[in-house]
């Protein structure tokens, strides 16, 4: 027996990364999992998800005895979002779980950010989060249960040069997360916000590519009290599953998952 037994997640950002590991560790508790992704393109340093990697993440939860359905779709588009979460409760039976995890990085100096960039970092991480979880309260509502948690980042609590595009989305999301815990706190539904630091992921490492920098390293760890450079996906998601199966007297809450950075803040 499994502590999500009966319980359906949906998880945007679901093909790869954090988002693969929440699949996998949710479904390892017994839930059932729909998985969204595959953008549309974007101009980014890193690649982004595909539908490869949406079948691939289906593929491992259903070899973990799982049911998994992937979604084709952009957070950007409320219009799909909507479409995938109607299509979540009448596939699987309803919506218990919701890990708005989708995002994107885009570094450089504020005065060097495009309205491009700009546009695609605001619309993917904040937009994003807004529309999965606009359409994701009303079921939940009627259910008079829900467990929501947006993935935000360390980059969300505090300023970090050459992030200050990044950052800002970031610290949008706690707002809309914390306002939007004390909006259902009467509905049996739970708003929380996971902050990781830099996670090992195609965003940081592309997939292939285990020639990192030993000096990026070695500066990655130099910043974090803990000194590793990163942490793995896996461990953001015990973060997750603390928060998904609390019996709902969490909410409005920031776990920071950080290697000590947390004690640099107030």
């Amino acid at each position: 027996m499994g502590a999500l037994d009966g319980r359906v997640a949906f998880i945007t950002g679901g093909a790869r990364g954090q988002g693969r590991a929440h699949a996998l560790a949710l479904a390892g508790e017994g839930a059932t999992i729909a998985i969204a992704d595959a953008p549309g393109p974007m101009n980014l340093s890193y690649p982004l998800s595909t539908e490869d990697d949406l079948r691939s993440t289906t593929k491992d939860v259903e070899q973990l005895g799982g049911v998994c359905l992937p979604i084709v779709m952009d957070v950007r588009d409320a219009t799909a979002v909507a479409a995938a979460i109607e299509e979540t409760v009448s596939t699987l039976g309803g919506l218990d779980i919701l890990v708005a995890n989708a995002g994107i990085v885009s570094t450089g100096p504020l005065d060097d950010v495009t309205d491009e960039a700009w546009k695609q970092l605001l619309d993917t991480n904040l937009s994003g989060v807004f529309h999965t979880m606009r359409a994701a309260i009303p079921v939940m509502r009627r259910q008079r249960f829900g467990r929501i948690v947006v993935t935000s980042s360390m980059g969300g609590r505090m300023g970090i040069p050459e992030l200050g595009a990044y950052n800002a989305t970031k610290w949008g999301v706690i707002g809309l997360a914390k306002s939007a815990a004390l909006e259902v706190a009467k509905d049996g539904i739970t708003v929380n916000v996971i902050c990781p630091t830099t996670v090992r992921t195609p965003m940081v490492q592309p997939v292939g590519d285990d020639g990192v920098p030993d000096e990026l390293v070695q500066r990655m760890m130099r910043a974090n009290p803990i000194p590793r450079p990163w942490i793995e996906p896996e461990e953001v998601s015990r973060a997750l599953l603390y928060l998904v199966t609390d019996p709902g007297i969490v909410t409005g809450s920031v776990l920071e998952i950080g290697l000590g950075g947390s004690a640099r803040l107030h």
